[in-house]
């Protein structure tokens, strides 16, 4: 229904047609702005409401993102944090003992239907008893679910997934418990936190029998060592016995025929030839005391320091000792096929206390190891400048370095690539 009647409108329209021409456009202006400030008004409101659709969206995602659960290798690789341990066992027995304590704890829960939470005031068909059954059934199953991810997290656990298996096994009671919201059934969280512990142990046990795997291989390495250091100096005092029972009896010979000899010209030509094999047989000698010292005192031997920078680049040593008669062997021996390049000596320092001067070194530049993990791994990034300094605070001002390494091999493979690029 119009607010005005006929007439009205007929004297409206003849007002309007009185307007001059621009009075007319300002009334049409007036009307589009008016039109236009209510379109406005429409998307201000229209704004509003996506603002606050976009914030509820972005505080769902939030809420998604927390629940998702990261299985990519590589993202994991790239992602994992520091792990801090939750307990400090020093063998793995201990760790599978209280594993098993654990998992006792986690059995005694169970039988004594403390695992899951759960209502028992159901009826089924009016039946208080099979009410009790089917929240009994549900429990064992909701369990039985849960128990299944827990195992398998537990199972697949390493050192770059164990806050992902921990998250997946919180996520699973979280989840099993909402599955049986309506009956008020939910894992209890003293039972989540065994499984927790179980996880956290079993990965710690891993760590720790790796480490172990570690410490007795390097304990194989070092009396394997030992054997052979034992072996090589008995052989060689065989060797040196045996050539000293050689010249001693050539000695002897040589004693009867200089007192048989009949000219003077003799006489001089096997008293030269004597005098060389007395000087003989005492560098034997003394060789044999030197073999003799070296099996009496185990901790007798040479550190050294060496470098290979085609295959770890400069300032990068390896500081080790060994009791061999000669120690260049063992630098051989750690230049095998598994480095591109030898290894480039810089000192080899004999020492009545190999290991010491060794530790010596080791403990100086403990924060400087490449590898803070495996504490055998014997390279450090250090500059020789450093390694002079304890090394002459610890042993003597003697002890000659080469500064620069030689590392024939890898400069002429920079030459070849070069020429050849």
């Amino acid at each position: 229904m119009s607010l005005f009647g006929r007439k009205e409108r007929d004297e409206i329209e003849r007002l309007r047609a009185q307007l001059t021409p621009e009075q007319q456009e300002i009334e049409m202006l007036s009307e589009k702005i008016s039109s236009s400030r209510s379109e406005l008004d429409a998307l201000k409101q229209q704004i509003e409401s996506a603002k606050i659709e976009l914030t509820n969206t972005i505080n769902d995602l939030n809420i998604a993102k927390q629940d998702i659960i990261e299985t990519n290798e590589a993202v994991l690789l790239q992602s994992f944090g520091m792990y801090v341990p939750h307990y400090s066992y020093s063998t793995t027995d201990e760790y599978k003992d209280k594993i098993a304590e654990v998992r006792t704890q986690q059995k005694e829960l169970i039988k004594e239907d403390r695992a899951v939470a759960g209502n028992n005031d159901w009826t089924v068909n009016g039946s208080t008893s099979k009410g009790k059954k089917m929240v009994k059934d549900m429990k064992k199953l909701l369990l039985r679910a849960f128990n299944a991810e827990c195992d398998d997290a537990i199972e697949h656990v390493r050192f770059n997934n164990i806050e992902a298996c921990e998250k997946k096994i919180q996520a699973s009671a979280d989840a099993i418990s909402k599955l049986g919201t309506i009956m008020t059934i939910s894992i209890r969280q003293h039972y989540v936190d065994l499984k927790l512990n179980e996880l956290r142990l079993v990965h710690e046990y891993q760590v720790k029998k790796q480490d172990e795997k570690e410490e007795a291989k390097e304990l194989r390495a070092r009396q394997r060592e030992e054997a052979r250091v034992q072996k090589e100096l008995e052989e060689s005092k065989r060797k040196l016995e045996k050539e000293q029972s050689h010249y001693s009896n050539e000695l002897e010979h040589l004693d009867a025929q200089i007192a048989a000899a009949k000219t003077d010209d003799a006489r001089i030509a096997l008293e030269e030839k004597r005098n060389a094999i007395v000087a003989r047989l005492g560098d034997i000698h003394k060789q044999i005391e030197d073999v003799d010292y070296r099996v009496a005192n185990q901790r007798a031997g040479y550190v050294y320091i060496i470098s290979n920078i085609g295959a770890f680049g400069e300032n990068i040593y390896k500081i080790g000792m060994t009791r061999r008669l000669d120690p260049m062997e063992r630098v051989d021996e750690l230049g095998d096929a598994s480095v591109p390049f030898n290894f480039d000596v810089h000192a080899m320092i004999f020492t009545d206390d190999a290991p010491g001067l060794e530790s010596a070194l080791h403990s100086a530049f403990e924060n400087r190891k490449l590898n803070f993990i495996n504490k055998r791994r014997e390279f450090f990034a250090v500059s020789l400048d450093e390694i002079k300094q304890v090394v002459y605070q610890n042993y003597d001002k003697t002890v000659e370095f080469v500064d620069v390494a030689p590392a024939e091999q890898y400069r002429q493979s920079l030459l070849l690539k070069s020429s050849n690029s």
